[in-house]
């Protein structure tokens, strides 16, 4: 498994709508196990997204996906810059398949 861990930040007072355009359009991309976004309490304009993926390769490729790049496009404008992003090996847990872990 492929996961990532990132830290984004909104233009001050958007995260709102960032997060709605990060949302549209997660299901239905082929090897993707979770996409979680999170609102982070102490700071207002800091986004979490937390991503599982059968593979790297699935990641890579889902990027080329119309309704990905569509997110990409409109939320652009609404990100300040990126904190942190971190790539993890995911073994399990709650949520995933026992037919995703290694």
């Amino acid at each position: 498994m492929h996961g990532l861990i990132g830290k984004m930040r909104a233009v001050e007072g958007r995260r709102d709508e960032l997060i709605a355009i990060l949302l549209e359009g997660v299901a239905g991309m082929p090897g993707c196990l979770s996409y979680v976004v999170a609102k982070d309490p102490a700071d207002a304009d800091a986004i979490w997204i937390t991503e599982v993926w059968d593979s790297e390769e699935s990641h890579k490729a889902s990027l080329a996906l119309p309704s990905v790049k569509d997110a990409i496009s409109r939320g652009r404008p609404l990100i300040a810059g990126f904190d942190s992003h971190v790539v993890t090996e995911p073994v399990g847990g709650h949520g995933l398949t026992a037919s995703a872990a290694p």
